[in-house]
Parts: structure tokens; C-alpha cells; sequence
């Protein structure tokens, strides 16, 4: 079976480091299909393109698409303007533009994927309505909440998109959750696809952590809310209790200086620097608890890395995992807009840390545990691919 996959998260030949997240599921079910890539690129265009191609275009802007082969697919560019700015009419376009480069092949695919509902959705639903294919989504929950917060007067639209897709892979349940109360039940079938890591065995949590830990690139200090860490540290070192905290991520000398002005004279909080992947699960083990009270994220497959690793996790309550762990004690959510609640977290895993990593350990053995590993996330994606079509492979 052929199965078509849209994305703008996909390692190109235009943009190289993106998150391998989508790669990765293709990866692990490329015995069971043949799979196609179109990663997508968007090229702003300034307020001049713009207003020459608006009226080229009749009233609408007119997409210019160009593309080279690479490993993969196509690896796509795109003209469209920034801000959302006549994003379903560019989309739209993008979508039949591409329907028709396989048509031109004359060989359709059995199903095509969009890899976000208010970004790629909107691509492959032209593309199934042009080529009469059916498709399925994937829901990142970052990305997707802010659009259809953003875009309410595309309401409608995603709400057509989501109740015609096949089947709906969300990567975490607060995300699903949050898009199905925005637009209402899905037509297709549901299935949590939790993002694939490599760092997936697990090793025994130790007895006695050397602190806590976080992991991040300095770039997103905002966005991972190191100043929410830092308040936090600060308010338990009133008290005499302040925790060693060490931030494991590479960054310039601008970002460094950052974190360093946010982190100030709170004691106890290190940047460590880059640490090689290979290598970021030994120094998580022997840590006392992983933390990271971000503001906003789709998933975070650190958290599962740091879980993988025998260190109990402190998350934003409504992101990242939030969902999978509601009955975990080695799972603690905070408030990440409150110091407060993330110190309380903190305070928590240090006080308990030991019966915390004996429930944890327990963990790791479990069925749940294995739902999160690379072999049962590609088995999970390859069965859902084929049962939406029918059993067909």
C-alpha cells in the first residue's frame, strides 16, 4: 500500500534539522508501506510580492511551488505570506497543485497523511478531493491550538477537515481533547501516537540523585520557561531548600547570556552545556528528577527519555504529556505560569524521591511503558494505517 505523507516537520534538502519525529514513524513502517514524503517549506513573501501576485492572481495571491528529489520524496518551496495571511487560499492551492503532480505520474496513492490539522490539513484535503483518496491527521497539539484559536473564522473549515479524515493520530490526549471540545467529535477513528524516541530502554532509576535536571537548547529559555525554574529555586532557597538544578542544552555566547541574566544570583542552577545524545540518558540517570515547566509544547519526547532513564518527571499541566500519566505519582504536573507550583513539584521529588523511583521502576516493566517504545509506536501506526483502509497492506 502507498501512503502519501504531507509535512512541514520533515529533515529536507531545503531545511535539514527539523524534528525527526515524522521520519522517524516513516522509518519504522517502511517494511509495511511504500512510503512517499512531500516535506513542504514555506518562503515568505514581503508586502511587494504580495500586492504584484494578489493582483496576478485575480484577487487571491498565486502560488509559485518549486521542488527537488531528495531521499524521502520532494522536497517542496512555497510563496505564501506570513501571519496567516490568505492561508487557506495558498494551502488550497498548494494541495491541488500537488494532486495534480501525481496525477501527471498516473499512480495514486491508498491514503495521504497531513501531519497537522490547520497546516497540512488543509493540503491534503484538496488533494483527497482532487485525486478521490481518503486521509488521515496527525494533531500537534502546539501548533494546532494556536491556529484554531488564531483562524476562528476557519472554524468551519477545520471542522470539515477533522470530521473527514479516516483515521486521527493525536500525539498526546490534552491535544485531542482540546480540538475535539473546539470542534466537536471526529468522523474517523482516534489513536494516540506517542512521538518515538531513540533513547527507549530502560535503565534502573538509582537510590540517590546528584539534583535535579532539565534539558534544553538555550534558544527556547522562554518557551521552556527557564524563568519559571529560576523564580522556583529562588522561592525554596528562602526557606534554606534550594535545589541544584542543571540545565543540560548547547546555545551561542547571546543565548548563554540570556540564561544567565535570567538565572541571576539564584543558587544552585548550572548550565551545563551540550551533552551528545548517546550520552544524555546516563547523565539523566543519575539525577534526583527531571523538570520542565514549559509554556507551550506538542509533547516533548524528553519527558519519556527522562522516564526511560529512571528519572520521575515534573511537566506543564495541560501540554506535553499531559494525559498519559493522569494517575502516575512519578509524574507530577505543574502550573507552569506558577513559581509556586513548580517549587512544591520540586520540593516533592526531592522529599520522596526514593518511593518515587520504586514506582517508577515498576513502571518501566509495565505494558504502558511499552506503548512508548520505537517497535510498539511503529506497530501501533502500521496496524491503524491499515485498519482505516480495510485491513488492506
Amino acid at each position: 500500500m502507498k501512503v502519501v505523507h504531507v509535512s512541514g516537520d520533515f529533515p529536507d534538502t531545503i531545511a535539514s534539522f527539523k524534528t525527526p519525529v515524522i521520519k522517524t514513524l516513516v522509518d519504522l513502517t517502511n517494511q509495511d508501506f511504500a512510503h512517499e514524503v512531500f516535506s513542504i517549506n514555506r518562503s515568505p513573501t514581503g508586502a511587494f510580492g504580495l500586492s504584484v501576485a494578489t493582483l496576478r492572481g485575480n484577487g487571491w495571491p498565486r502560488l509559485t511551488v518549486s521542488s527537488e528529489p531528495f531521499e524521502y520524496g520532494l522536497a517542496i518551496s512555497y510563496n505564501a505570506p506570513g501571519r496567516g495571511i490568505f492561508h487557506k487560499s495558498m494551502l488550497d492551492q498548494l494541495g491541488r497543485a500537488l494532486a495534480n503532480h501525481v496525477i501527471s505520474r498516473g499512480e495514486k496513492p491508498d491514503l495521504i497523511i497531513g501531519h497537522k490539522l490547520t497546516i497540512e490539513g488543509l493540503i491534503v484535503s484538496a488533494m483527497s478531493k482532487a485525486l478521490g483518496v481518503p486521509y488521515a491527521l496527525s494533531i500537534q497539539g502546539d501548533t494546532d491550538t494556536k491556529i484554531l484559536q488564531v483562524r476562528r473564522d476557519l472554524k468551519g473549515t477545520f471542522r470539515k477537515i477533522w470530521r473527514e479524515a479516516r483515521v486521527i493520530f493525536p500525539f498526546s490526549p490534552w491535544s485531542y481533547e482540546a480540538i475535539r471540545s473546539s470542534l466537536g467529535e471526529p468522523g474517523g477513528s482516534v489513536v494516540m501516537l506517542p512521538c518515538a524516541t531513540d533513547l527507549d530502554e530502560p535503565m534502573r532509576p538509582v537510590a540517590k540523585g546528584d539534583g535535579l535536571v532539565s534539558v534544553f537548547h538555550l534558544k527556547n529559555w522562554r518557551r521552556k520557561n527557564l524563568n519559571g525554574i529560576a523564580q522556583a529555586v529562588r522561592t525554596m532557597s528562602v526557606n534554606g531548600n534550594a535545589p541544584t538544578v542543571s540545565i543540560i542544552g548547547g546555545g551561542d555566547a547571546k543565548e548563554r547570556d540570556a540564561c544567565k541574566a535570567i538565572i541571576g544570583d539564584v543558587p544552585g542552577i548550572t548550565l551545563v552545556g551540550a551533552v551528545n545524545h548517546p550520552h544524555l540518558k546516563t547523565r539523566m540517570n543519575a539525577a534526583t528528577a527531571f523538570i520542565l515547566p514549559s509554556r507551550r509544547e506538542s509533547f516533548g519526547m524528553v519527558f519519556i527519555e527522562a522516564l526511560f532513564a529512571g528519572l520521575p518527571i515534573i511537566y506543564p499541566k495541560g501540554t506535553a504529556v499531559d494525559g498519559y500519566f493522569d494517575n502516575a505519582p512519578f509524574a507530577l504536573s505543574v502550573d507552569a505560569n506558577s513559581p509556586a507550583s513548580i517549587a512544591s513539584a520540586m520540593q516533592d521529588t526531592i522529599d520522596n524521591e526514593k518511593s518515587l523511583k520504586r514506582t517508577l521502576a515498576e513502571w518501566q516493566c509495565s505494558a504502558d511503558a511499552k506503548r512508548f517504545t520505537r517497535a510498539e509506536i511503529g506497530k501501533t501506526f502500521a496496524k491503524s494505517i491499515s485498519g482505516a483502509l480495510g485491513g488492506k497492506s
